[in-house]
């Protein structure tokens, strides 16, 4: 990836117009509605390589484009370097994903029973919360397959490396934001959110839970020494983060200030200060659920953001250059996110359907299933819907009214095929689901 170009001046084509006052008219009078129509926010960098419309030349069109992007914007307390404030502007693409955020992830909204059903629900939010702790950390370099870090999350497994330990705490974080999303932020919050991201995985393990120093200087570069941001200096972050955690609050803007974008705005906030040694970008992340399940948006517990976001990072670190090299314009930002967003929700969605659809085949495997009884039927049909259920030879008896003996065979056989896993739990033996029980049902039809 490239740092983008930077756009033209607008007051230096603006000037250059002036001494050309008839064609200065013929541009005033064009309307926006009169240029091409672009589903894209675009950028200089794009637009420049497009024809432009008829009699125009890139210049005038930019300007063009320019000036109707102008109307309706609104400033955010976050300041670049040379104090110039970031600005957004609504646009029509802004307005319908809004909306349909607000009818699908805030209220009293129709969902699927998985994550409504108080049996089902929480194995619906500990996967998600996963799959963000996973792909978040995937974004930041971690060297370790989905399945290998799924399976260290689901087994309690110790992590074994810095990749294996960035996982583990972007987990634990995401488990605790559902605890504290009623806090109001401040830099003791932001600090103990970065502190719990970075435990034992900082190349500087002190600069977990505080600002960087003047004497660390830090650059956002990639791995051919490419500068692409240099955040503000040192000196400056502790009145910068004091105006983050106002601005975060619902203070600090005019007017109303959607919750999604504020969210967002925080989100890109945290990564242009770049306050931290490391662990920015996941603890930008963690700011934006913090601040959309602050703000009413339940549904993000069970939705990963950076699964969207890791299928092209291409297009998540441009959409900061492209804002950064635009005047400060947080629509590229704002619209990326918002899309991926839309594509997250409907990754939810797909992925409930699909296991409901698993599940009801899952049903009709089990009873005709001829080397199981009716019992262990039922019982792994409980299993399938409570995969942290628990029985034991006593209550399996008296679940079916049977003699302790047809207890333990029921029991002791389900262990032997492989469906279940036991240990003794003081004088009791307790069996268990196994983890991928769907998948070893899916797939044995024979005892």
């Amino acid at each position: 990836m490239r740092v983008p170009q930077d756009p033209p001046s607008t007051q230096i084509l603006l000037q250059r117009t002036l001494t050309r006052p008839q064609r200065l008219m013929e541009l005033v009078a064009m309307r926006s509605e009169d240029l091409p129509q672009h589903e894209e926010y675009l950028h200089w960098d794009k637009l420049r390589h497009l024809s432009p419309p008829a009699g125009l030349s890139h210049e005038e069109w930019w300007w063009l484009v320019k000036r109707g992007r102008q109307s309706g914007r609104q400033g955010i307390p976050l300041r670049d370097k040379k104090g110039v404030s970031f600005s957004f502007s609504l646009v029509p693409e802004m307005f319908e994903a809004l909306h349909h955020i607000d009818q699908r992830c805030a209220g009293n909204i129709a969902m699927p029973e998985q994550v409504t059903d108080g049996r089902t629900r929480d194995r619906y939010q500990i996967n998600s919360l996963m799959e963000e702790a996973v792909t978040s950390s995937l974004l930041e370099g971690a060297a370790v397959t989905r399945q290998k870090a799924r399976d260290m999350l689901r087994s309690g497994r110790k992590p074994t490396d810095k990749s294996e330990r960035m996982i583990v705490n972007n987990f634990k974080t995401m488990q605790h934001l559902l605890n504290i999303k009623d806090r109001p932020l401040t830099p003791e919050l932001v600090f103990e959110i970065h502190a719990m991201i970075s435990e034992d995985a900082l190349d500087k393990p002190d600069g977990a839970g505080r600002l960087r120093r003047a004497d660390e200087y830090i650059e956002v570069s990639d791995d051919l020494d490419n500068i692409f941001h240099i955040p503000p200096a040192a000196s400056q972050l502790p009145g910068r983060l004091e105006d983050m955690c106002f601005f975060a609050n619902e203070t600090g803007v005019n007017g109303f200030l959607h919750p999604v974008i504020r969210s967002i705005a925080l989100h890109f906030w945290l990564a242009y200060d770049h306050p931290f040694v490391d662990g920015n970008g996941r603890t930008a992340r963690a700011l934006f659920y913090w601040s959309m399940l602050r703000g009413g948006y339940w549904l993000f517990q069970f939705i990963s953001i950076s699964q969207a976001l890791l299928r092209s990072p291409s297009d998540y670190y441009r959409a900061f250059l492209h804002t950064e090299h635009d005047e400060n314009d947080l629509n590229y930002f704002i619209l990326h996110q918002l899309r991926c967003i839309e594509t997250s929700i409907q990754d939810l969605h797909e992925y409930l359907a699909r296991k409901s659809e698993q599940r009801r085949g899952l049903q009709i495997i089990l009873r005709g299933l001829d080397w199981v009884n009716h019992r262990q039927q039922a019982l792994l049909s409980h299993a399938l819907e409570h995969d942290d259920a628990a029985y034991t030879f006593e209550s399996h008896q008296r679940s079916h009214r049977i003699s302790r003996m047809t207890a333990i065979s029921d029991l002791r056989s389900l262990e032997e095929k492989g469906l279940l896993v036991s240990r003794l739990q003081g004088r009791q033996r307790v069996f268990r689901p196994i983890p991928n029980l769907e998948t070893k049902l899916g797939t044995r039809t024979r005892p």
